[in-house]
């Protein structure tokens, strides 16, 4: 049992589901295009290095690699949360499992990733500090998802994502990019 008051091991409980939605709201986010929704999960101050500080900085970085692929699918696996010390924490680190799935002009290419995170709590809301990505591998399906209409199956024609994301068509919009294929 944890040690500390009922008050503290709620608090502690809490952290850990808030850290948990963490990855799914980045995976959301980035697959569907969604910057605003991106940039928010991070902390205001973050740390870009060379590129500079804060949540406009980081959105500069990231745009330009969300066009080098046009629609991406991120799975889950598994999230490692370690609370950061005392009763109450507010900072915390953590792993994430992921496969991710990118198309690459005519090539779709999964990927074996693991991200590595630092989390701090901000004005009540837990958000990433630092998120490091590692991969274990990049490499194209041997059937591409295309080439059979993105339904080998046969469950139903096109597939209804990303588009059925309005922040995936405001983010294609403006360069005229084609809405769906």
């Amino acid at each position: 049992m944890m040690a500390g008051t009922s008050e503290q091991r709620l608090a502690r409980i809490e952290a850990q589901l808030d850290i948990g939605q963490l990855p799914i709201r980045y995976a959301l986010a980035v697959d569907q295009r969604d910057l605003d929704a991106w940039v928010a999960l991070f902390v205001p101050d973050v740390d870009m290095g060379r590129r500079g500080a804060g949540r406009q900085a980081l959105r500069d970085y990231i745009e330009p690699q969300l066009r080098w692929f046009y629609r991406s699918v991120h799975l889950l696996a598994g999230h490692r949360i370690e609370l950061g010390p005392g009763e109450e924490p507010v900072t915390a680190t953590g792993q994430v499992y992921c496969r991710a799935e990118h198309e690459v002009g005519d090539r779709w290419i999964v990927m074996a990733i693991r991200y590595d995170d630092t989390y701090r709590l901000v004005d009540g809301d837990w958000l990433f500090e630092r998120r490091r990505e590692r991969h274990w591998y990049a490499a194209d399906l041997a059937e591409h998802p295309q080439a059979v209409g993105f339904d080998s199956w046969g469950t139903g024609g096109p597939p209804a994502l990303p588009a059925a994301d309005p922040a995936w068509n405001r983010f294609w919009a403006p360069d005229g990019h084609p809405l769906s294929r």
